[in-house]
């Protein structure tokens, strides 16, 4: 009988929980839901009086976060909500419980907070979590469910914060700086630049145990900006592992990301989001009339670093424009295709021999005959290319990931033009193609989605 009445008990609390209606209010708009990376804050331990504070705190984290590189270059990739959640009382837990300091540092308190956070999380002070997650994700599928990343700001003046599914961190002290900090873990998959433990020291885009620079993944940017090889401590576990920077955020609140955070945040905003909003026509147009007018609308970087390139069967017919025009001159009878390629060009960005790298492309197919077009359909796509490793000796690993097309060409070319190597890849495939009897020195590598050049890569061979 026990088991069936706490049974009714969780379904009637998750009927409650999904009966509640919150206010959700906007803090920054720039674009659909569905094409924006959305950032959802929430408050723990704001009264109904307190919601009002819980708002402008949420909007000085946005003001602060969006005037930092690299989300001021990229803040129109972004939304950020606030859903409105009062607490019954004010403040959070602090049991007193931590075993790295002397307790209390503050007052031994429990209240009763909607998410019911807490201080001494795991016997760490200024660990500031909740276990929660069911309440939080009840009230993130019934309000926002387009969300992308869900933060919880704790109402309470004392440091603390943590990451992980939702960044947490409080209101008091460096708070902005905070929930930056744990952005970079929850949504970003960066790893603290001080050493975070043995339990959680992992291969990750700003932590390795990889000692050759010439094979660590931040190389390209070492010697640059301050990025190197720094081992996290000198004995030990910690002497095994490496930071890419000694004066980052992910290291020290007050200092900005190092560049190789900043890439791996860009690269991560490129995966979730396309820079391509919009383009004309779009699906399928009947009977067009002449001239035929083509348009992208892009999610431009501020300043705008992103490159287009425009094939017309394959020939190239325009560079770096939002739009083109094509005359019945421009075509020829049967089918004519039309493509634009997308890439962004950031000095943030040093993929040239990086493992992986972003590209996106629409694409018109137009059948014309002498008596004019007959119809226009369009289908856009996005790519995440893999090339590694990048120098190499022997193997090459190549592979891709789409939604629509099915396979790529790739070809390995000589710097003087000459085809030496060609092969096919089918989506979520990683092909091995072995290079050991290639001469020592640079080459080109190539990709083709239906015949189109889509991207090119210096592949060096050691």
């Amino acid at each position: 009988m026990k088991s069936c009445f706490c049974f009714l008990i969780f379904i009637c609390n998750t009927l409650w929980l999904s009966a509640q209606e919150f206010d959700v209010e906007s803090i920054k708009l720039t674009g659909d839901k569905s094409k924006r990376i959305n950032l959802v804050f929430m408050g723990d331990g704001y009264t109904a009086s307190e919601l009002n504070t819980f708002v402008e705190n949420a909007t000085s984290f946005t003001n602060s976060m969006f005037s930092q590189s690299p989300f001021k270059e990229y803040a129109d990739y972004f939304n950020v909500y606030a859903i409105k959640v009062p607490s019954t009382e004010s403040g959070t837990d602090h049991p007193g419980t931590a075993s790295d300091v002397t307790e209390p540092v503050f007052d031994v308190a429990e209240v009763d907070t909607h998410f019911n956070t807490s201080f001494d999380v795991g016997g760490y002070h200024r660990l500031l979590y909740t276990y929660s997650s069911s309440t939080i994700y009840s009230i993130l599928a019934e309000h926002l469910p387009e969300y992308d990343q869900p933060i919880i700001i704790v109402n309470s003046p004392e440091y603390g914060g943590a990451g992980g599914a939702y960044a947490v961190a409080s209101a008091g002290t460096s708070a902005d700086e905070i929930v930056i900090h744990e952005l970079g873990h929850s949504l970003f998959d960066l790893k603290d630049e001080y050493y975070p433990g043995d339990a959680l020291a992992s291969e990750a885009i700003n932590m390795t145990q990889e000692t050759n620079t010439e094979a660590v993944k931040w190389k390209n940017w070492i010697g640059t900006n301050g990025v190197g090889q720094y081992a996290y401590g000198s004995s030990g576990n910690q002497a095994t592992w490496f930071r890419p920077h000694q004066f980052c955020k992910m290291r020290y609140l007050g200092y900005p990301f190092c560049s190789v955070c900043k890439e791996g945040i860009i690269e991560k905003i490129h995966s979730l989001i396309s820079p391509i909003d919009g383009y004309t026509p779009e699906n399928t147009v009947n009977n067009p009339t002449f001239p035929l007018n083509f348009e992208l609308d892009l999610i431009k970087p501020e300043p705008n670093t992103l490159e287009s390139e425009w094939t017309l069967n394959t020939e190239n017919f325009a560079s770096n424009v939002d739009d083109v025009t094509l005359l019945e001159t421009d075509l020829v009878e049967g089918t004519n295709t039309l493509t634009t390629i997308i890439h962004d060009n950031s000095s943030f960005l040093r993929v040239d021999n990086h493992e992986s790298f972003h590209v996106y492309t629409v694409t018109w197919t137009i059948n014309y005959t002498t008596l004019g077009v007959e119809d226009i359909e369009s289908e856009s796509s996005n790519y995440n290319i893999s090339l590694y490793p990048n120098p190499t000796t022997t193997v090459l690993n190549i592979g891709f990931e789409s939604p629509s097309v099915q396979n790529l060409k790739v070809e390995i070319m000589s710097m003087e033009g000459k085809k030496i190597k060609q092969t096919r890849i089918s989506n979520f495939e990683t092909k091995q193609i072995n290079i050991s009897s290639l001469s020592t020195g640079i080459y080109i590598t190539n990709f083709y989605a239906n015949n189109v050049l889509i991207a090119s890569k210096r592949l060096i061979k050691n």
